[in-house]
């Protein structure tokens, strides 16, 4: 038994998924009411209103919001990789493919999550559905070690091979010597500009962070770049 991942704001998800009806997955769009068919949200996101009216299972409304003067009225379409785990999603369901499925419909209820979080519901950028998924696979990482240390090998396995089905969305990552690579041009930079030691920090982060662009985490660049500045 699989022990439950917490997912941001007290809510848990089962990694099983066994509790998630794929109809309802990434649906924040609300009756009236503000209820959907087993959720309760508080807006309504107008791309996944559109989507579900479509398919004849929206009760709801859609929001009434008036165009500037000679704009057209548009339908919000999905962003290309949040409407790719969707497709996947469904392949997965229909070929029984129970582990990705199941990875996939939690990682959609958290990329809705985010999506509905600020003052005003809307649509998630592929950038930004890529740093929902690099964090979903994180929680996975750190999950399965801690199954690990805890001598829960099977739950570990499962961790690690969800993290595997998001891998195949993310970037290929870094090796050690091509991320070591980048942070030591960076700190070539910054010591050009006249920061060196442990204070040029900031300014190489500045530096090498748009070149990683999600091909390392945070934590690992950060201790990269504390590595090389101590080395001199």
């Amino acid at each position: 038994m699989h022990a439950l991942r917490q997912y941001g704001d007290g809510d848990t998800a089962d990694p099983e998924g066994a509790g998630l009806d794929h109809r309802r997955v990434g649906d924040a769009a609300g009756r009236e009411g503000g209820q959907t068919e087993g959720h309760s949200v508080s807006r309504a996101h107008p791309s996944i209103v559109a989507e579900r009216r479509g398919a004849g299972v929206f009760r709801g409304r859609l929001p009434r919001c008036r165009p500037a003067v000679g704009a057209a009225w548009e339908t919000p379409t999905m962003t290309t990789l949040k409407s790719k785990l969707q497709d996947d999603l469904t392949a997965a369901i229909k070929g029984r493919d129970e582990l990705r499925a199941a990875t996939l419909r939690m990682t959609l209820t958290a990329i809705t999550k985010e999506e509905v979080a600020g003052a005003e519901a809307r649509e998630l950028s592929d950038d930004e559905v890529q740093k929902v998924i690099t964090r979903e696979a994180k929680k996975r990482r750190e999950a399965a070690d801690a199954f690990e240390q805890a001598g829960r090998a099977e739950s570990a396995e499962r961790e690690r091979a969800e993290g595997e089905v998001l891998a195949a969305y993310l970037p290929q990552q870094l090796g050690d010597e091509e991320l070591a690579a980048l942070v030591a041009e960076a700190v070539a930079e910054a010591k050009a500009g006249g920061a060196e030691g442990p204070r040029a920090m900031g300014a190489v982060m500045k530096i090498v962070n748009p070149r990683v662009a999600g091909r390392a985490e945070g934590g690992r660049v950060a201790a990269a770049v504390k590595r090389a500045l101590a080395e001199g």
